[in-house]
């Protein structure tokens, strides 16, 4: 009952037009927090009603920033990016990742708009850090902590949703005089893609999704198969690999030990905080295991230790990836707005997961299991649905020319995804990194590769080939680094 009042309320939202107003930018500086470096952008604030059918609803500021082109006559047409999550903001993201938008930022403007409920866009976070990795964590204390947070929130998280979040973005184009934009989304930020352009598609040059999340497939209950079919990928490499084998012998077996053992009794640790410094004390079984490996996956920098933080483990060293589980806990905690990401998740994914089927025994043979899938059901079952477009899961129909990127060891947005993403796309070029991880923008000629691609509006002879020669970390074989 829940998804068809959402379809209902989407239908009438998409009558409601996008107003015109004046963006008035002042020069700021921009940074990702307190301890990273800043960079000059002109920056405002566009006001928009919480609730986007009811002009008389608490007004919301969307922050907005504008790293100018390095061209003192830069192209009409700036370059738009969506961060992942979901929860991230576009700022955070950029100034992270800001090297390698260098090539884009020659020529265009990058436009940077804080999607609602993130960064400083009426943020939606909970307060709920002391509780990562408390020994007393269940489902039970996950419903409790879900009702706090909806208690605590400024805003209702009804209304920060992708359709909402979509006609925000047209409304900054008009504000700001833009005709059209080139769209630049990264994980969760390549749905926001799509869907801006299957809105706006007039306001649409170009699309380049890196990280593919195709529309009509629910996050969710692939993701620990995808992260346990990464995981084996990397151990597979390591048995191939003669200085990893010789090192790690039998990893894949040592790990499912570790596993099998943390999980009938978890270890007791004590960890510096690595913010703090103070002593962090907790039970590290096997969803802290889990906790711990999943990110390291996702980039071929950081893939490069699994084995040896497994080795370490599996022999009595629980120090090194206790910390990486604390790290991952609170880089997790300070880049993602975690009512913004309940929102989406709540709307957009979770109530369609009967529609797919949920394999709980395929889930509990990973090594993530059900942890996840379980707490989202928690989680979406007290979380108000908003509102969703009535064609949001169908796939992309356009002529827009769309680069898709992938990497074969994504461990959550595999290259079959970007083939599903595909299917209704005329003019689209898809890229495959071998053994990398999740998102390309980074990765060795890839900030070229897509600077020609916006620029030509196609893709150029010989950038695949470009890209299947980008470097992969070997594996350390201690925690001095690979072998020389």
């Amino acid at each position: 009952m829940l998804r068809y009042s959402a379809l209902l309320l989407a239908a009438v939202a998409a009558l409601a037009p996008v107003s015109a107003v004046a963006l008035d930018l002042e020069p700021c500086r921009i940074s990702a927090g307190p301890a990273f470096p800043s960079m000059k952008a002109r920056c405002g604030a566009l006001e928009r009603p919480e609730n986007p059918d009811d002009p008389d609803s608490p007004m919301i500021e969307l922050r907005v920033a504008v790293v100018p082109a390095l061209n003192l006559k830069p192209e009409p047409d700036p370059v738009a990016v969506f961060a992942g999550g979901p929860g991230q903001g576009a700022v955070q993201f950029y100034t992270l990742y800001s090297h390698a938008f260098e090539p884009l930022r020659r020529n265009r403007d990058i436009l940077l708009v804080d999607q609602r409920g993130t960064g400083e866009s009426a943020r939606l976070d909970c307060e709920v850090d002391d509780v990562l990795y408390q020994d007393d964590y269940s489902l039970e204390r996950m419903r409790e902590l879900t009702l706090e947070c909806l208690d605590s929130l400024p805003h209702d998280p009804q209304f920060f949703t992708t359709t909402v979040a979509v006609r925000d973005l047209e409304a900054v184009r008009e504000a700001l005089g833009y005709a059209e934009l080139n769209l630049y989304g990264v994980s969760y930020g390549t749905r926001v893609a799509q869907h801006f352009a299957r809105r706006f598609p007039d306001s649409t040059r170009t699309i380049v999704l890196d990280g593919v999340v195709p529309p009509g497939l629910p996050l969710g209950p692939e993701i620990a198969i995808e992260a346990q079919r990464a995981l084996d990928n990397i151990f597979a490499r390591c048995e191939a690999d003669e200085a990893c084998a010789e090192r790690f012998p039998d990893i894949a077996d040592a790990f499912d030990d570790l596993k099998n053992r943390l999980t009938t009794r978890p270890e007791d640790v004590s960890v510096p905080n690595p913010t703090t410094g103070k002593t962090e004390n907790f039970e590290f079984g096997r969803d802290q295991l889990a906790g711990a490996l999943r990110l390291l996956a996702y980039d071929p920098n950081t893939v490069a230790m699994i084995p040896l933080l497994v080795s370490e483990a599996h022999g009595g060293n629980y120090q090194p990836l206790a910390a990486q589980y604390l790290m991952t806990m609170m880089s997790l905690s300070d880049a993602l707005a975690l009512g913004m990401h309940n929102a989406i998740m709540c709307t957009e994914d979770a109530p369609w997961y009967d529609d797919f089927g949920v394999d709980r025994a395929a889930l509990e043979a990973t090594y993530m299991g059900v942890v996840q899938v379980d707490a989202l059901e928690v989680i979406c079952s007290e979380w108000p649905v908003g509102p969703i477009d009535n064609d949001f899961h169908q796939p992309l129909a356009t002529d827009i020319p769309t680069l898709l990127l992938s990497g074969d060891a994504d461990p959550i947005t595999p290259p079959e995804y970007a083939d599903l993403a595909a299917r209704n796309l005329q003019r689209a070029w898809l890229l495959t990194g071998e053994r990398q991880g999740h998102g390309q923008l980074g990765v060795g000629c890839m900030p070229r590769v897509i600077e020609r691609f916006v620029a030509n509006r196609e893709l150029a002879d010989g950038d695949a080939a470009c890209f299947e020669s980008s470097f992969v970390m070997p594996f350390f074989l201690d925690f001095s680094g690979p072998r020389p």
